[in-house]
C-alpha cells in the first residue's frame, strides 16, 4: 500500500504537517538518495534551509539490504548487536564493512558538498528525512549525528 504517489507528493504533504517549524532558521537534512527529493519539498514548503546528511547502511553478510548498523560521513557508527548476533556477522566483517561504508560516506559527502561547509545545526530546529525505514539503523545514525551537534530541544 502506497501512502504517496511519489517522493515529491510525500514532501509536500509532510511539509504541510511540519508548518510549525517554518522559517529560515529551520534546517531540513535529506539522506541521499531517496530522502533528498522528499526533504527538498519539505524545505521548500516551510521555507527552510536544505542540505544533506550522508549515512550508509552496514549490510549483513550475504544480505546487503539487511542493516546490521550504519555509519555517517562524520565517523559515527551505530551497530545493532541483536541483528549482528542473529545473522552471525563476525567482528572482523563488521569492522571492515563499517570502514568501507564510512569511506564511501565521506567520499559522497565531499562530492555532494564540495568545499562548502556543513550547515550549522546547533540551536536550530532540524528535520531529518529519508524515504523509508526498514531496520531504522540508518535513521538512528543520522539522528545521533544531529543530536551530537546540539540542535534546539524539541519533539522527535
Amino acid at each position: 500500500m502506497r501512502l504517496f504517489r511519489d517522493r515529491e507528493e510525500a514532501g509536500r504533504r509532510l511539509g504541510k504537517a511540519l508548518a510549525a517549524h517554518a522559517g529560515p532558521a529551520a534546517l531540513v537534512l535529506g539522506i541521499p538518495r531517496g530522502g533528498v527529493p522528499v526533504a527538498a519539498e519539505i524545505a521548500r514548503h516551510i521555507g527552510a534551509e536544505l542540505d544533506v546528511l550522508v549515512v550508509r547502511k552496514i549490510g549483513a553478510p550475504d544480505q546487503p539490504e539487511l542493516a546490521i548498523g550504519a555509519v555517517s560521513s562524520t565517523g559515527l557508527r551505530v551497530l545493532n548487536d541483536e541483528i549482528i548476533a542473529e545473522v552471525g556477522a563476525k567482528p572482523a566483517y563488521v569492522a571492515s564493512e563499517a570502514e568501507r561504508q564510512e569511506a564511501i560516506a565521506r567520499e559522497r559527502a565531499g562530492r555532494i558538498r564540495g568545499d562548502r561547509p556543513a550547515p550549522r545545526i546547533e540551536g536550530r530546529d532540524v528535520i531529518v528525512v529519508d524515504d523509508g525505514l526498514a531496520t531504522g539503523a540508518t535513521m538512528r545514525a543520522a539522528v545521533r549525528v544531529v543530536r551530537a551537534a546540539k540542535p534546539r530541544k524539541g519533539r522527535v
